[in-house]
């Protein structure tokens, strides 16, 4: 080789670094390294966050252990007092009660029957898609809105007993809101009636994601329809099955304006939440302190109950795949 095509070529690799190098066997090749937004562009959003939500929410949080009633400047520290008489306070074990058997029961019957909606606008009926629009609609009511309504529809003089009693069932004929189990199924109801619609939209968007061959290849091998449903649908709903369940128990668990509006926690504490009892006890009795404290557990009971829940789901959604 000649001195002139030699110091070409070393001219050539010192020129480019990348030029000259040979990965080394069994060593994958270097990635170039993507550029980056520098994380300071977030610090006026984080810093904003910061001044309108954590500091007062940590503020805040220091009432819970004094006896604080809102009003008076004077305070004293009482350590976990509150905490400790949240737990021999029967209308917060009550309250807890509740909050526990309405979000249960939402989470169960609002997503039961958002998919059996969602699998039947899913198919090729005619009026499939104004069914979708009057099915989703009471999901863009504001919930105080919805929840008066019913309350007027349930009154023992209201639309429902005078249907009742004008179609020959008078015997049917119930206080809805005035009766502690017949509330507390009626507060139930009304949330499932207003939010099945959303669950079926997001259902809804899920199936339409499933590709038709495979429902054409499950039947030419004999599948039938409860099969494709078991073994390709739910499966497949895995991811629209986790959004629709973190969202209904976490509403679930922190209800407020549907029950306050129709039964104020009432008859008696039938229908008493856990965010009722927080209001009442800030706002009516001034036991700003305790409310505080009760507003604490409520936030570690919802971080801790929908974590479990969304851990248990990915999991789920990874064995589905």
């Amino acid at each position: 080789m000649s001195v002139r095509h030699t110091e070409e070529v070393t001219s050539g690799v010192e020129g480019d670094p990348g030029a000259g190098e040979t990965p080394a066997a069994g060593r994958p090749p270097r990635r170039r390294r993507t550029a980056r937004a520098p994380v300071w562009f977030a610090l006026p959003a984080l810093a904003l966050y910061a001044f309108v939500v954590l500091v007062p929410s940590v503020k805040g949080a220091g009432f819970a252990f004094t006896d604080w009633d809102g009003l008076n400047p004077a305070r004293h520290f009482v350590g976990l007092g509150n905490f400790r008489q949240m737990w021999s306070d029967p209308a917060a074990r009550g309250a807890l009660r509740q909050t526990l058997i309405i979000a249960v029961a939402i989470t169960v019957i609002q997503n039961a029957l958002g998919l059996a909606l969602a699998m039947g606008v899913h198919s090729m009926v005619k009026s499939r898609f104004v069914l979708r629009v009057l099915l989703f609609a009471p999901a863009v009511m504001t919930p105080v809105v919805t929840a008066a309504l019913w309350k007027y529809l349930l009154a023992p003089d209201g639309a429902i007993n005078g249907l009742l009693d004008g179609v020959g069932l008078g015997s049917w004929q119930q206080n809805w809101l005035g009766q502690g189990d017949l509330a507390l199924g009626s507060v139930i109801g009304v949330i499932v009636w207003q939010f099945a619609g959303y669950s079926m939209v997001i259902f809804l968007a899920g199936l339409q994601g499933i590709p038709a061959e495979i429902h054409e290849a499950a039947a030419v091998d004999g599948a039938g329809a409860w099969q494709r449903f078991r073994r390709i649908v739910l499966p497949l709903l895995a991811p629209a099955t986790t959004v629709n369940l973190m969202l209904s128990i976490i509403g679930g668990l922190k209800l407020f304006d549907q029950v306050w509006v129709m039964t104020a926690g009432g008859p008696g504490n039938a229908t008493e939440t856990l965010s009722t009892l927080i209001y009442k006890n800030a706002f009516q009795f001034n036991e700003y302190g305790y409310s505080v404290a009760i507003a604490i557990v409520l936030t570690i009971f919802v971080a801790i109950i929908s974590s479990g829940q969304y851990g248990l789901l990915r999991r789920q959604e990874r064995t589905a795949r």
